[in-house]
């Protein structure tokens, strides 16, 4: 069953199906991409992009200037906390974006926001305007508010993204362990939010964007609401991440899979989609106009957000 919905209508629909929509194209990248992404190797960036009829834009691209700062708007807070990780055994640290008129007096629900391989909690910040994004759409009324966790996916005592960024792949598995029982425990103990799977979504882009899927839909009686943007190699193959597809289909709220349209890692995302579209499970599939980098990952920020909770 195919449905599709503009954000209009989505603000009164329960559970969202796969759309495929119009796509549109977006301005070129900035020959001064500093994006630490670039360094994913190059025989994976570079594979041959190969497009099927599905793989397309499900909503037009954010409007100029959604990425940049706004005067005379009220702005969420962000900062940077520390929490006591037993699963890697020393103080870690995160930030933590509280919406415009945030109230310790209300609750609200969390998106937990992953970071790539080359980054860490100050990634999303350095260089993806996550808060300006937001505050914009606050200001446009777009959003349901909501607390925005941006933890660093790398489970190991040095958790910096120093030499070989690529050998801390256990690092990132064992994040899973830190974010179940130490990440989330801290913030629902420390911050006004509301309980429950359905008030809970996980998304990230590249790695992040794999280890959303595979710990989000490993973990649905915690996550209800799930994206990767342009993610990596890291997921799980499909059969491993929806064993079950009727049980996926009766808990997801939401299953967001995005990637530029030139990326070389395109075909990850697309084997999910086939499998999803085979089995009958909800997902959006959203195809951008991009390569892997923050030019995309910001634009399924400013979609995503806008369709969680609701």
């Amino acid at each position: 069953m195919k449905r599709k919905y503009t954000f209009e209508l989505l603000k009164n629909v329960g559970r969202i199906l796969f759309i495929l929509a119009v796509t549109t194209v977006s301005k070129p990248l900035s020959a001064q991409n500093t994006d630490t992404h670039q360094q994913t190797p190059a025989r994976l960036l570079n594979q041959k992009v190969v497009l099927g009829p599905d793989d397309k834009a499900a909503f037009a691209p954010a409007p100029e200037g959604f990425d940049r700062k706004r005067e005379n708007i009220v702005c969420g807070k962000i900062e940077t906390v520390e929490y006591n990780s037993k699963t890697v055994g020393n103080k870690r640290k995160m930030l933590i974006y509280t919406p415009p008129g945030y109230s310790p007096n209300k609750k609200y629900p969390v998106l937990y926001l992953l970071h790539g391989i080359g980054g860490d909690e100050m990634e999303w910040y350095n260089q993806g305007a996550p808060n300006v994004i937001l505050d914009n759409l606050y200001a446009e009324q777009k959003l349901i508010p909501m607390i925005v966790v941006l933890p660093n996916g790398r489970a190991q005592p040095n958790d910096r993204a120093e030499g070989n960024i690529y050998l801390a792949a256990p690092a990132f598995e064992n994040f899973e362990k830190d974010l179940l029982n130490d990440v989330i425990p801290f913030i629902e103990s420390k911050y006004p939010v509301k309980s429950g799977r359905e008030n809970r979504a996980l998304a990230g882009l590249s790695m992040g964007g794999g280890q959303s899927l595979n710990f989000g839909l490993g973990n649905l009686n915690t996550f209800a609401w799930i994206g990767g943007f342009s993610s990596a190699p890291n997921q799980k193959s499909p059969e491993v991440l929806v064993p079950n597809a009727i049980e996926t289909t009766k808990k997801i709220k939401l299953l967001w899979i995005s990637c530029g349209d030139q990326d070389g890692l395109i075909a990850f995302s697309q084997k999910l989609h086939n499998y999803l579209k085979e089995n009958n499970v909800p997902h959006i599939w959203h195809v951008d106009s991009g390569k892997h980098d923050f030019k995309v990952w910001k634009n399924d920020l400013y979609l995503f957000t806008q369709l969680i909770f609701k």
